[in-house]
């Protein structure tokens, strides 16, 4: 596996539900892409013992982080600590493509 990608190629569709895509992957970190098209949400869950981030890439979200909920565009990120809900959902006209990073990672 390259140590070096472009998000562009990874960038993926599903009708039923966000597509997702792994940039990169170690027993510390994960990084991927996720793509939700008007209309698709990821629903609130958490992660007891890891950490996540959403970099937005393309297009509009509207994020929940515990009890905030906030609208998030191009180059925002959004912090979802350990345990904390979160959810996303794409409620604009485009799709929304985000990057992804939740560690530590317990996968290889």
């Amino acid at each position: 596996m390259s140590n070096f990608t472009n998000y562009r190629t990874h960038i993926g569709f599903n009708r039923d539900k966000q597509f997702k895509a792994t940039l990169f992957k170690s027993g510390r970190l994960m990084l991927g892409l996720n793509c939700l098209e008007p209309g698709q949400e990821q629903q609130g869950h958490t992660h007891d013992e890891q950490d996540k981030f959403y970099f937005v890439v393309e297009g509009v979200g509207d994020f929940v982080v515990g009890e905030e909920e906030r609208t998030a565009g191009e180059g925002m990120v959004v912090w979802a600590p350990a345990g904390m809900p979160h959810g996303v959902a794409n409620n604009g006209k485009k799709r929304l493509v985000l990057l992804v990073g939740i560690a530590p990672f317990g996968g290889k």
